[in-house]
């Protein structure tokens, strides 16, 4: 055989092999969880996020379709620059069929415009910026569990009803805590309330004690701790380390489970929050969190039980449509109603907001408690289309588009 002979017949079979993978590729659905695997929301996100994906995927049968489903995972750092060149290698080399989780709001919409611009479904679970769903949403996501609007507007109405004001913000300087900030202001204004200002401090900061002593300073009756993560948990013990609560209430906009056993009761008893998820107020919610810890050695925080909620919708609208299609794909999701541990009759809307009934708690003093997961007193139901922002107050600019 001659040398250009021998040449045809190697791109032929390099031809045969390129396309015999694409054949293999075809019958793997791929999922991505972009998450924080290292920095301080791990523990409520994190490698458990990974194993509520990858449960969700077992109880669907581990294939959809025809296809194996396929867990991938990845730490963004909690930097966007990271998260986007990691989304872009799997949208543009691993096959990634849809992007899950986000955490850091920083981070979620810059994911959010890189898979609005390919058009790659995301689903949004432990990020909160309630812009996600406003100004800069977008057609192919799904925000599943919580926003800022919610997470604030209840607590805040909750509290100025009782007597709980002025208020004074501690916010986290980056774009989760400036939209609780934000969306919680104007709930605390509308419902009768004032606030007399707030302090921002950066993303990570170990000393709280200036910021403290603003906050006592502003004769606020209200200190509203506008971060998560180990800001928060810093926040509440050195406040209580300041004696602080003998002046000001401490209100928390955003609380994670795994947070609370961390700080410890003794700090962080009697703070009132609004939380979409907690692992033992229903039979359903039990069930799920029980075969969870069997995996993990923890319950699972509401970020985790979204990101396993969020994918069970998707794999049955993949099952329905037989397609793994964005458009066709969301389309049946918003046509479904959710209804499952995490949510009955919850409702994917237009604009990418999963609205679900949200639950005011209130965490227990350390007397209360029966065990180190015995956390929360659950005190009441705030339903879903009164918790989240109205679809035409968001300014989302594809809706009826």
């Amino acid at each position: 055989m001659t040398f250009p002979a021998i040449k045809a017949v190697g791109a032929v079979l390099l031809a045969l092999l390129a396309t015999s993978g694409a054949l293999a590729d075809e019958a793997v659905l791929r999922v991505g969880i972009i998450t924080d695997m290292s920095g301080q929301y791990a523990d409520g996100n994190g490698a458990g996020s990974v194993i509520a994906a990858k449960m969700a995927a077992e109880e669907i049968g581990g294939m959809v379709s025809g296809r194996r489903i396929e867990i991938i995972s990845a730490d963004h750092q909690n930097k966007p620059d990271i998260a986007t060149a990691i989304v872009r290698d799997w949208i543009d080399n691993k096959g990634v069929d849809v992007v899950a989780e986000g955490v850091n709001s920083s981070v979620a919409l810059a994911i959010q415009n890189l898979t609005r611009e390919r058009k790659k479904l995301f689903l949004i679970s432990g990020s909160g910026s309630s812009d996600l769903t406003g100004i800069q949403c977008s057609p192919t996501s799904a925000h599943w569990t919580y926003d800022t609007y919610a997470s604030s507007n209840a607590t805040a109405k909750a509290v100025v009803a009782r007597g709980g004001t002025p208020w004074f913000f501690l916010t986290a300087d980056y774009a989760f805590g400036q939209a609780l900030e934000r969306d919680a202001t104007k709930s605390v204004v509308a419902s009768g309330g004032k606030v007399l200002g707030a302090v921002r401090h950066p993303f990570n900061t170990a000393d709280f004690s200036s910021f403290l002593l603003q906050a006592q300073a502003s004769g606020a009756k209200i200190l509203a701790l506008a971060n998560a993560g180990s800001d928060f948990r810093n926040a509440v013990a050195q406040a209580d380390e300041f004696n602080i609560q003998k002046s000001m209430q401490i209100v928390a906009l955003q609380v994670t489970l795994t947070d609370v056993p961390a700080l410890g009761l003794s700090h962080a008893h009697d703070l009132l929050f609004t939380d979409s998820f907690y692992w033992d107020r229903t039979s359903e919610t039990r069930v799920f969190a029980n075969d969870f810890f069997k995996r993990h050695g923890a319950m699972p925080t509401a970020y985790q039980a979204g990101v396993n909620s969020a994918l069970r919708h998707y794999f049955k609208a993949v099952a329905a449509t037989n397609s793994t299609d964005p458009e066709k794909v969301i389309a049946q999701m918003r046509n479904t109603p959710i209804d499952d541990f995490f949510a009955h009759g919850g409702k994917l809307r237009e604009d990418g907001r999963m609205v679900h009934d949200m639950y005011l708690m209130r965490i227990k003093k350390p007397e209360e408690s029966k065990q180190k997961w015995d956390l929360y007193e659950y005190l009441s139901t705030v339903p879903g289309d009164e918790a989240f922002r109205p679809m035409d107050q968001g300014g989302c600019p594809y809706l009826g588009k």
